[in-house]
């Protein structure tokens, strides 16, 4: 895959983890790598917006378009809605071939928090390109590191650049600046392996080839990032977001999610997946924080609030059988993927609010220790991920 046999080329997605997606977040900034004996070049970039609408949409698998809509299919930014990996990266060469009429070998996704992994072994990256350095002039920084990347492209650009196509520059002239320090060599080897693993530990690093052998081993990895396959452990359960706001409000929710363990039900296990969302963007977020990263109110969601689509999985065989919102039973919209139940509720916050959603899911026929996988977020994933509670349940009769 690193061009050992000849050039390949692979689409680059660097999903932005501000405006959710299942896998990550929208993945606003493309770009094309070449790698021809293990030397890595940067093509040519684009962006979701420049992409633009597929029309008619690509066909799509019905169970997954039942649950995520056409979308999928439609919109590169919407790829990812669904947190299966190979479908969208399948999706998003489709697009890319389609569209620019260049064909890749594979789909590569990383987010700014990745990049910042990145940084820390490659050392500060400065930014030399002078339509870079004019942008940077409104108040960002002209030298890039692991600590400030993440907070620069998450907020810090959509304060200091109000147009968007100029944000798309931006982005877009960040990923060549620190590319090419990885491709000149830049840093310490181990230290950029250790944060490509980490990366690729907390799903932030994800790797698609077009080829099936090649596919064959990567799908035996959480590397792929599939719901279904070797890669899966047998009482694995995941918690995905999807945006609805159509902003960049993510940024500022942060969430907490954990496994309960019940009490077994007619030899079967049981499982609750605890969910808490708070939204810690200021009171006065409507008004302090550009139209642009609230939405102001674009698709009905008041300036300043956030909507999330909050979507849980639970092992093969299972069954999703209930919802609450804040303690209390509430409606939700069951399906099923790849004979995985999925349990999918819409919260809401406003700025300062906390809700908690709790799905509960039984007719559990594997008898392992449950694991959670979630959506990468801003946050440091062992933050995200709780220890998994043990109900006391009583001595078998």
């Amino acid at each position: 895959m690193l061009g050992a046999n000849g050039s390949r080329t692979y689409l680059l997605m660097i999903q932005n983890n501000a405006e959710a997606r299942a896998s990550g977040g929208i993945p606003g900034a493309l770009a094309v790598l070449s790698l021809n004996e293990g030397k890595l070049t940067l093509g040519e970039q684009s962006s979701a917006g420049e992409l633009g609408v597929m029309s008619p949409p690509l066909r799509v698998e019905a169970e997954q378009v039942q649950i995520y809509s056409t979308r999928i299919g439609k919109y590169v930014q919407d790829v990812n809605l669904t947190p299966d990996f190979p479908t969208a990266a399948n999706a998003a060469q489709a697009m890319w071939e389609t569209k620019t009429g260049q064909h890749v070998d594979g789909v590569i996704s990383i987010d700014p928090v990745a990049l910042g992994y990145i940084l820390d072994a490659t050392g500060p990256v400065r930014i030399t390109d002078t339509e870079l350095i004019a942008l940077a002039s409104a108040g960002l920084p002209t030298e890039l590191t692991g600590a400030n990347v993440v907070e620069t492209l998450l907020s810090d650009v959509y304060a200091k650049i109000e147009r968007p196509v100029l944000q798309d520059v931006y982005f877009a002239g960040v990923a060549q600046e620190i590319f090419a320090a990885l491709a000149d060599g830049r840093g310490n080897t181990k230290g950029l392996i250790d944060g490509l693993a980490r990366g690729a530990a907390e799903s932030r690093v994800l790797i698609w080839s077009g080829l099936p052998v090649e596919q064959s081993v990567i799908a035996e990895y959480a590397l792929s990032g599939a719901i279904v396959g070797p890669s899966i452990s047998p009482a694995q359960f995941g918690v995905y977001f999807n945006d609805s706001t159509g902003a960049k409000m993510d940024y500022y929710v942060k969430r907490t999610v954990q496994l309960v363990k019940e009490c077994p039900s007619e030899g079967y296990e049981q499982t609750t997946v605890r969910i808490t969302s708070t939204n810690t963007a200021p009171a006065n977020a409507a008004t302090s924080l550009p139209a642009y990263v609230t939405g102001n109110g674009i698709f009905g969601i008041p300036a300043g609030s956030v909507q999330t689509n909050i979507v849980a999985y639970g092992p093969v065989q299972a069954h999703v059988e209930t919802a609450k919102l804040d303690g209390k039973n509430t409606d939700f919209a069951p399906y099923l993927h790849a004979n995985r139940p999925v349990g999918v509720l819409a919260v809401r916050l406003a700025p300062g609010e906390s809700k908690t959603v709790e799905f509960a899911f039984g007719k559990i026929v594997q008898h392992t220790e449950p694991n959670v996988t979630v959506t990468p977020t801003v946050q440091n994933v062992n933050d995200v991920i709780q220890p998994t509670q043990v109900a006391e349940c009583s001595p078998a009769t």
